[in-house]
């Protein structure tokens, strides 16, 4: 029997849909209508694949023909969706296929889990609902053990829908990358309005399981953010706005329940219902479905015996904030908090010790050096690992004291490019350099942002002489793996206020291995 014919949705037909949307445009009920068993349009929010292992990988997709609607527009009943996975485009040769089921309790969802692939390769996957064909994506697994074979990737952080268009992700996906970090901030909790920008949100503040599924199937109606995924397999990690902004814990922002109102859950079941719909919307594993309050979300990729990565969660585990997150307040308070919980602590220190790899890389989510909020006076992020200055000595010394070497950090969150040395003591300007962070900056948030001149920067760097540069420009980083270096490459978009700005790379850094430190190029 022949295979309907891939239907393409262009980048620009989604922007456009993801515009009509976001504007508050209701797509005719009569093109979304379900007749007859068959579901129109099922496939509004793309296609995606993630948690890539030398010989397995994670298709997702979502059926929501009425995304916008919190039950995507869905009958409350199973419904079977066909997969496919081939080693063309062209879907010539098909690898393996088979038919899973979407469940309404799991918001209609797809997370196929398919093994037997080769290392190191790339495939192309589809699914199909009837006679309706999803977009094509793209994925490849890991390399095989003890490869030494070069890699890229690239690293995001921060998409707020309203504060900008995703032209960071529009470039992103004309890269050529194995694999795509995702550190956190990938939408935004806030109420229709609070961050104003180029176009709004549905609803109010996220509290309910429906509000946080239709945020995040808001989120994927921009074509630009389905053609990252699309085009490379995503390892996500969350922050924050997933949930609730500076939350820790079961801690959350303000008092509960509901941000003051009565009517709305508590924070416990509000969290809750945020990690159920943020493991409906993305590319993991089924195991990792929350049970409870809770979400086994860190984890490890070895990429051969070229790059370990050990990806983090510094916001589940965590304690409060010292000082109710000031920041310019020091003191002893940072050195009475945990960042990570003694279970993802242990389990890092044993990743990093026991790791044969050349690169030894933690994603993360929040800014690891030093955080100077005060130039000339004392000033700490206590919301990132300032405040948890304990923990940050507990890596850096076992950094230290096992020689481990090659250690790099990858951070987001605070919507500038940096790049950081590593040191132990980050007040001590001859404490020796343990390694490197390179920060992305966010793809929306903060808007268009500004160029930062030298002068800026020379003030920076005067109570932060680890800090080697600064950009508050949009945009993403990739970065060029070998077993001799790892470059950074800083990339910035000239607005954000309108679509399909052009980027340009803003700063190169290179790290040689066996060498702390790094140089710009």
């Amino acid at each position: 029997m022949p295979r309907p014919a891939f239907r393409r949705l262009n980048r620009r037909t989604l922007l456009i849909g993801g515009a009509a949307l976001g504007a508050g445009i209701v797509v005719p009920a009569s093109i979304l209508a379900l007749t007859a068993g068959r579901i129109a349009e099922p496939f509004t929010l793309g296609v995606a694949s993630g948690d890539p292992l030398p010989d397995s990988v994670v298709l997702w997709t979502r059926l929501a023909p009425e995304p916008l609607l919190e039950d995507g527009g869905m009958p409350q009943r199973a419904v079977d969706v066909e997969w496919e996975i081939a080693q063309d485009d062209a879907f010539q040769v098909v690898l393996q296929s088979g038919t899973v089921q979407a469940l309404p309790e799991e918001a209609h969802s797809v997370h196929v889990e398919v093994g037997g692939l080769a290392p190191g390769a790339p495939y192309w996957y589809r699914f199909r609902v009837g006679g309706e064909v999803s977009p094509v994506g793209r994925t490849r697994t890991a390399p095989a053990a003890g490869s030494l074979s070069p890699i890229s990737f690239g690293v995001t952080s921060c998409a707020s829908f309203e504060e900008g268009w995703f032209t960071a992700y529009q470039h992103l996906a004309q890269e050529d990358l194995d694999v795509v970090f995702c550190l956190g901030d990938y939408l935004y909790e806030y109420a229709a309005g609070k961050q104003g920008g180029v176009r709004r949100h549905e609803g109010d503040e996220m509290n309910t399981l429906g509000e946080y599924r239709r945020r995040h199937a808001q989120q994927k109606t921009d074509g630009d953010l389905q053609a990252a995924h699309a085009a490379a397999p995503w390892i996500v990690t969350w922050d924050d706005h997933e949930v609730d902004n500076n939350y820790a814990g079961l801690d959350p922002e303000n008092d509960e329940p509901g941000q003051g109102n009565a009517s709305l859950p508590d924070f416990t079941a509000r969290r809750t219902a945020a990690y159920q719909a943020y493991w409906e919307h993305m590319p993991l594993r089924r195991f990792r479905k929350p049970v409870d309050t809770s979400l086994p979300l860190y984890r490890g990729f070895d990429y051969g015996d070229l790059a370990r990565f050990s990806v983090l969660d510094t916001r589940q585990y965590r304690d409060p904030q010292p000082y109710g997150g000031k920041k310019d307040t020091v003191g002893p308070e940072q050195w009475a908090t945990d960042m990570l919980g003694e279970e993802q602590h242990s389990w890092l220190e044993q990743n990093l010790v026991d790791s044969r790899a050349v690169w030894n890389v933690v994603p993360q989510q929040i800014f690891f050096a030093n955080m100077d909020y005060k130039v000339g006076g004392p000033g700490a992020y206590n919301d990132g690992w300032d405040g948890y200055q304990a923990s940050r000595d507990r890596i850096l010394g076992l950094v230290a004291e096992r020689e481990i070497e090659n250690f790099v950090v990858l951070t987001g969150d605070v919507h500038c490019h940096y790049f950081n040395d590593l040191r132990r003591d980050f007040e001590d300007d001859s404490s020796p350099v343990l390694g490197s962070e390179v920060v992305v900056t966010s793809v929306t948030s903060n808007g268009d942002g500004m160029n930062v001149s030298a002068g800026q920067l020379e003030l920076w760097q005067s109570d932060m002489p680890y800090l080697h540069y600064r950009q508050d420009r949009r945009g993403y980083v990739t970065c060029e793996v070998s077993p001799e270096q790892f470059r950074a490459d800083f990339h910035t978009v000239e607005q954000v206020s309108t679509p399909d700005s052009p980027r340009e790379t803003d700063a190169s850094f290179v790290i040689e291995a066996g060498v702390a430190g790094a140089h710009r190029v």
